[in-house]
């Protein structure tokens, strides 16, 4: 269960102690929470699963001297992102900016994958 009470009554940010919540809301807090540190760890587990794909993706890419970036991909990604954020009631700008963030993290990897694997061809990377 999550520990964070901010502004809860019985915090520095909050009237009252700990004491002052209904059991049934505390209950009804406990059970939210519970199901919130749930899909945390689901999120956390399938973003894991994706830089998994990713890596292999990476390595592929290097083996076959494709650049890190694909313009085109991530736009297309990007714009599809959003449809499924429209439809999932969810700001299509913050889905757009949470992958704008895992593309350049995912392009940071492949980058470094393709420059070992130059280094451990002995040729040069692109640009050096």
């Amino acid at each position: 269960m999550t520990t964070s009470n901010i502004n809860e009554p019985g915090t520095p940010n909050g009237p009252g102690t700990a004491d002052d919540i209904d059991p049934s809301v505390r209950a009804e807090l406990a059970r939210l929470r519970d199901s919130i540190d749930n899909i945390d760890a689901a999120v956390v587990h399938m973003l894991a699963e994706r830089f998994k794909c990713t890596q292999q993706v990476g390595h592929l890419k290097a083996a076959h001297q494709l650049p890190p970036a694909d313009p085109a991909r991530e736009a297309s990604q990007i714009a599809r992102l959003r449809r499924l954020a429209e439809s999932a009631k969810l700001d299509p700008a913050f889905a757009e900016k949470l992958l704008n963030f895992i593309i350049a993290e995912v392009i940071r990897h492949h980058e470094t994958i393709a420059n070992d694997s130059a280094g451990a061809d002995g040729s040069a990377p692109e640009g050096t």
